[in-house]
């Protein structure tokens, strides 16, 4: 398939600027695979708990979003923005720089406030000369250091600087582990009396972990799928959730991924034989998915890897068919948009 087939023409005003007042209160697209056709259904996000079954399993990522964007200077004196691509170690990272020219290996970039100053030294380039990324090296313990004074980074199609709500609803309720810059999204969508009332029902949650990055919104830009270089995340589950996947398929349940990345996750780590560790897996049609039945998500942007995955999941038609539909019943889309419920084809 083509780059092309993966676009789509969404009215600006159907991009969430804005997380709704409670969590719970989106909208569920519900697309069903028939033998003989797609049956797409409009609930409410409320109405999962009826559509899941004793011995489900739900798998959250519990990746928590860092404060990622940090503002200061060169020593010579111009503005610099730093914004974390991910966390290597207690003092480094790799970074995307914004500058009036492009820092070298041994600058220092001094960031914080006025009263309480810090330096990062710029190592050199992780990959090679052409790309956007610098490994960077913090004067004292990176995650202290951006919880002070980092700023909550936003996807670049949401338009409003980080906000006390956005410090809020930007973190799902299972988030715990520090090193996302972009939040697991369809997570969002849940609170803890729904999770309560889930587990009531017989269904189980668990979690892993995998640290969302920039790379998320990297366009893609080649025609050919084939030469699109996937960006790589740091991925990490636990015994408990590969032994809890195991007695749910015995059992007769479904596993339902908890947003794309909890996917790509799970199938990478059966798709290499490994628990803990990076991950490339670019998942397009065509792949042949090994761990999950089900997914929740959001809406994804035109030509993005993501778009690209749920079409692999559900179906290429049945996808067109699905966001056809929400842009015509006005669904909101993005990081604080409304939902879907997928059935793998």
């Amino acid at each position: 398939m083509r780059l092309s087939d993966f676009n789509y023409n969404l009215p600006p005003e159907l991009i969430a600027q804005h997380p709704l007042p409670n969590r719970t209160a989106s909208r569920l697209l519900v697309l069903e695979n028939h033998v003989t056709d797609v049956v797409i259904k409009d609930q409410q996000f409320t109405d999962l708990i009826d559509l899941l079954n004793p011995n489900d399993l739900l798998v959250f990522n519990d990746t928590k979003v860092i404060p990622a964007r940090l503002f200061g200077k060169k020593e010579s004196g111009g503005a610099v923005e730093v914004f974390l691509e991910r966390i290597t170690g207690e003092t480094t990272a790799v970074a995307q720089i914004r500058a009036s020219k492009s820092p070298k290996p041994g600058n220092k970039i001094i960031l914080g406030s006025d009263e309480e100053p810090f330096e990062i030294e710029i190592i050199g380039r992780p990959d090679d000369s052409d790309n956007r990324f610098y490994e960077i090296k913090f004067s004292s313990p990176c995650l202290s250091l951006l919880e002070k004074h980092g700023q909550l980074p936003l996807p670049p199609y949401i338009t409003h600087e980080a906000n006390a709500d956005d410090l809020e609803r930007y973190q799902t309720v299972v988030a715990k582990n520090p090193g996302a810059v972009a939040a697991p999204t369809a997570g969002l969508h849940f609170d803890q009396a729904t999770l309560d009332k889930i587990m009531a029902k017989g269904v189980n949650y668990t979690t892993l972990t995998l640290h969302v990055g920039a790379g998320t919104f990297t366009p893609v830009r080649t025609e050919d799928l084939s030469e699109h270089k996937m960006h790589s995340e740091w991925f990490s589950i636990p015994a408990e959730t590969q032994e809890l996947i195991k007695k749910t398929k015995l059992a007769g349940g479904k596993v339902i991924a908890v947003g794309t990345t909890s996917l790509r996750a799970l199938e990478s780590s059966a798709a290499f034989n490994i628990q803990e560790g990076e991950t490339k897996l670019f998942i397009t049609p065509g792949y042949e998915f090994k761990v999950i039945d089900q997914l929740i998500t959001n809406f994804h942007l035109p030509c993005s890897t993501l778009l690209m995955l749920v079409s692999a999941f559900a179906g290429v038609e049945p996808i067109r068919k699905a966001y056809d539909h929400a842009i015509q019943q006005q669904y909101r889309f993005f990081s604080y948009g409304d939902a879907m419920l997928l059935t793998r084809q």
